[in-house]
């Protein structure tokens, strides 16, 4: 049909006032199960944790673009253009509850057996927890997380692949601006890019409520334990190391207090600039995923977190956000998520274990983050 439409994302990047509208019709998304679909591509990009050939990264390539002011979202012309965007919602189907607070006490006690072993440094474990709708559609939850999270990079995503997705990510994995000097050019050497080592969680209460950022303002007394400084300082040295494989200029500022909702975490940030011949794709698979949402050694967590967890991150730490679109790549890792089924939503949401975490604590902490969706 000449109006059917296959795939679309809606996002708001951070202190953006602004949201865009991506449409793909007819055609299919693009996939990939590896991350080399990067290279040379442009659209809205959504991988998931662990790209696989039953679970690849999507690629949507928009035949329509349009950008809104956040306020007009709210208006009737647009209110209507999002009604005629929830038919075309694909639908996990019916979402089942997990096992909840037993099978994260399983979890965490296999996890905490490999850290006291010492087979994994860090590792960083995630649950998932069934919430009805309540009446609301994806497409006013969205309006509702730009409105409620300015400094979050906000994003609705709906394919035939990965179903329909809603999260209020605080995480970059890498942006920038690159112009190309030939159509086929892939090389972003001169090009100026970033990304950051966020890690550590504190929920802030009462008079640290006023506690705001990027100005610095309200209360400035919050005070790290040693656990999440160590946790934090885990990220940023795998991020320093893997960047020094592919980039010259690097700098690192932090780390320092930053918010997302009502928490707030320890942040690095990094600027580097990719060496000759360095695409995207390199830089995607180096990073990803980072201790933050993995752990350390990489492939040991990674393995640990498969036989641990007790159900499948699909989407979750993952990594998603426009990709070249008129030069501009500003990928985030997919946190504070919420995959929306025919029934209800099924939020995600982990935390850094080390060998000095404890398990009531760790829960809490995931209590937290789910409250963000």
């Amino acid at each position: 049909k000449e109006n059917e439409m296959s795939a679309f994302a809606i996002y708001k990047l951070p202190h953006d006032r602004k949201a865009t509208l991506m449409v793909q019709r007819q055609r299919d998304a693009v996939t990939s199960a590896d991350l080399s679909l990067l290279n040379g591509e442009s659209g809205f990009l959504l991988s998931p944790f662990m790209p696989s050939r039953e679970e690849p990264c999507v690629l949507i390539d928009a035949d329509e673009c349009h950008t809104v002011d956040i306020d007009q979202l709210g208006s009737a012309d647009w209110l209507r253009r999002l009604e005629q965007l929830e038919p075309c919602l694909h639908a996990c189907g019916t979402i089942e509850d997990e096992d909840g607070r037993e099978a994260y006490h399983k979890a965490f006690s296999r996890c905490y057996e490999a850290l006291c072993e010492g087979r994994v440094e860090k590792v960083v474990l995630a649950r998932t927890n069934f919430e009805p709708l309540r009446g609301h559609t994806p497409c006013e939850m969205f309006l509702q997380a730009c409105r409620d999270y300015p400094r979050m990079f906000v994003a609705l995503v709906s394919t035939p692949v990965s179903g329909t997705w809603l999260m209020a990510s605080p995480e970059v994995l890498i942006q920038g601006n690159h112009t190309p000097t030939l159509p086929t050019e892939e090389s972003w050497c001169g090009a100026s890019f970033s990304t950051m080592a966020l890690a550590g969680t504190m929920k802030l209460e009462g008079e640290q409520l006023k506690f705001d950022n990027p100005d610095r303002s309200g209360v400035q007394d919050i005070r790290w334990s040693q656990k999440n400084i160590q946790e934090q300082r885990l990220v940023a040295t795998y991020i320093a190391d893997k960047l020094k494989d592919f980039a010259d200029g690097i700098t690192e500022q932090g780390p320092y207090t930053t918010r997302a909702a009502n928490l707030v975490h320890l942040r690095s940030d990094f600027t580097f600039q990719p060496r000759q011949g360095v695409s995207i794709g390199d830089v995607a698979a180096a990073l990803h995923p980072t201790p933050a949402v993995c752990g350390l050694p990489k492939e040991e967590a990674r393995k640990l977190l498969l036989e641990s967890e007790s159900a499948k991150r699909h989407f979750y730490s993952g990594f998603c956000g426009p990709l070249n679109v008129g030069g501009l790549t500003k990928l985030f890792v997919s946190l504070r998520c919420m995959e929306i089924g025919s029934d209800g939503c099924r939020l995600y949401a982990g935390g850094g274990l080390l060998k000095d975490s404890v398990e009531e604590q760790e829960w809490q902490e995931t209590e937290a983050k789910m409250m963000t969706m």
